[in-house]
This record gives C-alpha cells, structure tokens and sequence, in this order.
C-alpha cells in the first residue's frame, strides 16, 4: 500500500475509576480536554506553525476524544474514554499527562481517579480499497456541523466527501508521511455526483465552558442518518476513516463521528 493512500490511526482505550461519584458535563470531553490543556506540552495539545500545508496556521490537534457515552451521565463506578492518536509517538506523553490528570480529579469537584487500564490498537484505512458501492447509509453519530452547510435537510454529499478530504490530508501531512497523493478537484467534483436518497437529521443546541477563560461558548451540530446512491466506492474508505478522525467543526471532543453502512 502506498503511503500517500492510507490513514493510520492509534485508537486506545483508557479505563479509570473515580474515588467518588463524578458528575459529567453534557459534553464530558471537555472536562478531559480542558484538564489536558494544564498537563499536556503546549505545542503537542494546540499545535501551532509558520509553514507547511496552506490553511493550517492553527492546525488540527494531534488526537481526538471519544467520551459521548458519558455525556451529562453521574458515574460512580470504572468508566472508558476513548482516545485516537495520529501520532502514535505520542503515546507516552499522553499516557503520562492522564495520569496526572487522574492524580489531580476531574470535574469541578476535582474527583481523583485511578488509571486502570490502557489499551492500544493500531488502525489501518485503506483509502484505494473501494468496496463496490451504489448506496451508503452515513450515521452521524455524535453532532457533526460543516463548513459551507447551513445544517438544514440532508448533509451535502459532495460538501461531507470535502471535509472529509481535506481533514484526512491535514491530519497526514502534520503527523503522517504527507498529504493525500490524490486529485483533489477530481475528487470534489465526483462526490458532487452522488445524490441524497432520504434520511432523518436531529438538531442539537449544547454548550462549553472553558476551563481556562470561564467563557462559555455554544456548540450546535446535527445528529441522525442519511443515505446516498452514486458512484460510492472510492468514497467509502474515507467515511470509515471518519469514525476516527470525525469531520467538520470541534472534532478534538469527539463531535463529527461517523458510521458508514453498505446498503446496495
């Protein structure tokens, strides 16, 4: 497999048990982010640079939290988060800056918690295996808000394969062997050939407030399903990708996941 066709990923999952109960906010994964942001080295949890990939003078950060499941949840048992790393170097430093979180508790409450388990699996996208595909169902798992859709009727095929595109080649070119080695305008263009079948999206209105500044900023997006029928194939790799990248605005809390199903 070429370099510049795959997409690797380091998906772990991190078990912990509080000392107490621990109330989570309804989006827990700004209490890990928030907590990582104290312990984490500055240019590994909000990356910053002056040259490579256009667009990317603040770049995508480097993981993405997965603690949906403990959204507005109170907990007083073990309880997983999941935490997918496109630099799989990185894992020490982040296994360490956990267990100083852990030490020092999490929430407002500061509850400490025991790091029990750490599990790592590497992933491996072929972004050239394209399944024979005329028709997909695209689970928006966790609220997804994308630039150039106002968040009204079905997501855009052609607008999701683009941002879908350009996160993969954004994530690569910081933390992997370099960008995609594909024709991007060709790559838009068919995706703007695939048609919106049916499907049923859900608003969400939410909310963060940051631990750093106590400004609470507000967080929109979509959740639900939709399908699509065109020429699918090529494209189903990258919406598999998505399940651990995600896609769109906020992704570094987990938000913009996807789940890709072949119907047809």
């Amino acid at each position: 497999m070429a370099a510049g066709r795959s997409f690797e990923v380091l998906a772990c999952r991190l078990t912990f048990v509080p000392s107490g109960p621990v109330r989570f906010p309804a989006t827990a994964a700004n209490t890990f982010r928030g907590a990582l942001g104290y312990v984490l080295n500055e240019p590994v949890f909000r990356p910053r640079q002056t040259a490579g990939p256009s667009g990317l003078a603040d770049p995508p950060r480097p993981f993405v939290l997965q603690a949906d499941p403990l959204d507005g949840r109170t907990l007083d048992g073990g309880f997983e988060l999941g935490l997918n790393l496109f630099d799989a170097s990185l894992e020490p430093q982040f296994k360490s800056a956990f267990e100083k979180v852990a030490a020092s508790g999490i929430t407002a409450q500061r509850v400490p918690l025991r790091l029990e388990g750490w599990t790592a699996r590497r992933a491996v996208i072929a972004l050239d295996d394209a399944p024979r595909a005329a028709s997909v169902r695209v689970r928006f798992e966790t609220p997804v808000e994308l630039k150039g859709w106002d968040g009204d009727g079905l997501p855009p095929f052609g607008i999701l394969a683009r941002r879908l595109r350009d996160r993969l080649s954004a994530l690569r070119a910081l933390y992997g062997p370099g960008p995609l080695e594909i024709d991007f305008q060709g790559f838009g263009e068919r995706a703007d050939g695939v048609s919106a079948l049916g499907g049923r999206m859900e608003k969400v209105r939410g909310e963060r407030r940051s631990a750093r500044t106590g400004m609470v900023h507000p967080l929109g997006g979509v959740t639900g399903s939709a399908e699509y029928e065109g020429e699918l194939g090529e494209f189903v790799p990258y919406l598999r990708a998505g399940a651990y990248a995600g896609v769109g605005r906020r992704t570094v809390w987990g938000r913009g996941r996807l789940g890709v199903e072949l119907i047809g």
